[in-house]
């Protein structure tokens, strides 16, 4: 049954202190010329705010021109906004009961616009899907549960057109995640939650299901699989009713991790042409539609999450400690 609940709204600056504007270690490099008409040649990566212990879930709010992002492990929403700089908008984000020792992660993760004047949310630490107001911070739960069982701990989301949800459940928010006793399911799965809240499975086989995105066409999901021992990007077809009809490997990225490229597949995000920004070993890679790499935008450091934003041809990229901008030719 849905929820609401009242969560605390904290003003002033944020603990992770917002730092001066400044170019990043890392850039663009160039895996095809194509990318030229994506990102110019001369773009230059900057350094929004820092000091973050591991930022993501960024979303972009038009009505008030600012960012929203999460700081997972510590249990917050940060707003950051060309006028304003960087506060703390909410706090707790996630859980907010009396033992937060159970959990690995208790904050929000994976932040997108939902109606006017709401987010939806990844609520780790309430192992939710949820939606918050963004003028009153009230917080209803919108799906807890599958047949029963508790969620994980939701990581990422999407909504269709229709209004459907489509969002994974690895078990990142849990403390020993697979291992924890407070794990209800033995599947790390994606799902869709419909308008009516009816909550369906649809994909039940990945080790640890993270990031998620729609084409532009709404035909094909996109799922990134955090798992060391096999790095990859997924692409699914949809059926008409949002059913799953196969799934492929879109992007494996298994030869480019390593120590000299740290990360793993994570959040995306998908231009108007369809191609993907997706977060991966290195970074953030510029994929095709059909999964030629462009390029990727070094990042010096793991990228978790990615968002399109201000005029549409901004991109913000949450990157472990660091919030980043780059300015695209493209638009989200």
């Amino acid at each position: 049954m849905p929820a609401s609940r009242r969560l605390v709204l904290v003003g002033g600056l944020a603990a992770a202190g917002c730092s001066s504007l400044a170019v990043t270690a890392g850039g663009v490099r160039r895996m095809d010329p194509a990318l030229d008409g994506v990102v110019a040649p001369d773009a230059r990566l900057e350094r929004l705010a820092s000091g973050f212990t591991w930022s993501e879930g960024p979303v972009w709010i038009a009505e008030g021109a600012y960012l929203l992002f999460s700081d997972v492990p510590e249990n917050r929403i940060h707003r950051w906004s060309r006028a304003g700089g960087l506060s703390v908008f909410m706090a707790p984000s996630g859980y907010d009961g009396p033992d937060p020792s159970v959990f690995r992660e208790p904050g929000s993760n994976g932040l997108i616009a939902g109606p006017a004047g709401t987010i939806l949310m990844a609520d780790h630490g309430n192992r939710a899907i949820a939606r918050v107001d963004l003028a009153t911070q009230v917080k209803t739960l919108l799906a807890t549960h599958y047949r029963g069982a508790r969620f994980n701990s939701p990581n990422d989301l999407v909504q269709a057109s229709n209004g459907a949800i489509f969002f994974t459940d690895p078990p990142y928010g849990l403390k020993d995640m697979d291992r924890s006793p407070l794990k209800e399911m033995a599947e790390n799965g994606v799902y869709r939650l419909d308008p009516d809240g009816g909550v369906h499975r649809l994909v039940d086989d990945l080790t640890f299901p993270n990031g998620v995105a729609l084409s532009p066409d709404q035909r094909t999901l996109y799922v990134s699989v955090s798992d060391p021992a096999r790095p990859v990007l997924m692409a699914y077809e949809l059926d008409g009713a949002g059913g799953i009809r196969g799934g492929r490997v879109f992007k494996d990225f298994a030869a480019l991790a390593g120590p000299s490229a740290p990360g793993l597949p994570d959040g995306m995000a998908v231009d108007r042409d369809g191609r993907l920004f997706a977060t991966g070993p290195g970074g953030v890679h510029v994929l095709t539609p059909d999964g030629r790499s462009l390029g990727l935008i070094d990042t010096a450091g793991a990228a978790a999450n990615c968002t399109f934003g201000e005029d549409g041809r901004t991109l913000f990229i949450t990157a472990g400690d660091r919030l980043l901008r780059l300015e695209t030719l493209t638009r989200g």
